[in-house]
Formats: C-alpha cells, structure tokens, sequence
C-alpha cells in the first residue's frame, strides 16, 4: 500500500479568523459549502470545531461511496478531521494572504489500494477529490463575500 494524496487551495475574500471559524461551523457553513458528493450528512457530537463528529455519505463515483464518520480536532492552523472508518485524514488549513483575504489549504492523505486498483487510484482519486475541494472552497468564498 502507499499513501495516496490530494490537495487543493484557494484564496478566500475574508480574514483568516473569520475563514476558520467558518470552516469550524459544522453545523452550519460546512453542511452549506459541502456540495453534491455529500449526502447524509448530520452532527452527531458539537458542531463547533474541535471535538465535533459529523457523518456524511462522500460520493466519490456513482458506484463508489464511502460512509465517514469524522472526528474533528483543532490543529495549529486550522482542522484535522479524521475518518473514523478508514485511513483517511484530512487537514485544512488558514493564512493571511493580502489585505483581509486568506489562503486556505486542503490536504488529504489515505492509504492506497494495492495492484491495478491501486495505480488507478492513485491517478484518478486526488484530481477528482480536489475538483470537490476547489468547489468548496469556491462556496466558502462566495458565502463569506
């Protein structure tokens, strides 16, 4: 098996506390900016930050959906959500950039497959998972506006 890793970045219109406090928002900005491939989705413990568990269906394909249940913690910069029904951890994070706007960074890791299903994931997966990404972070622009 080998890590397998997707990213995605974007420059936010809005101050980074207000950027992670909004990332933070599980029960509100997150269910709003999630998008499509998200189904399902429910706070089962907090809502706010770290500590929170929330649980969505992510659509990845049509045939390939994947039942998360996320525990999120507060990291230096920003989250660390961690999938608690795979390898799969996710890690957002939130600077300053130019005069009140933010870069906000997405960074997701899992273990691969091995074999041919592997070298297809390994190709396929990160593209596809950052598009869902860049889409969110482009809501979560237009939210905070």
């Amino acid at each position: 098996m080998s890590q397998v890793v997707a990213t995605a970045e974007h420059v936010v219109a809005a101050p980074a506390d207000r950027v992670r406090a909004a990332l933070a928002d599980y029960a509100g900005t997150r269910q709003r900016i999630a998008g499509p491939q998200f189904s399902d989705y429910r706070v089962e413990a907090g809502g706010q930050g770290g500590g929170t568990r929330v649980h969505w269906r992510f659509a990845a394909t049509q045939k390939r959906v994947r039942d998360q249940l996320v525990a999120v913690a507060d990291g230096p910069d920003g989250l660390v959500e961690r999938d608690q029904n795979s390898s799969m951890v996710t890690t957002w994070t939130v600077h300053p950039a130019d005069a009140g706007a933010s870069t906000v960074r997405v960074r997701t890791t899992w273990d691969g497959a091995s074999g041919i299903g592997g070298f297809f994931e390994r190709t396929f997966a990160p593209k596809g998972l950052a598009r869902t990404y860049t889409g969110m972070l482009e809501r979560l622009d237009a939210e905070l506006r």
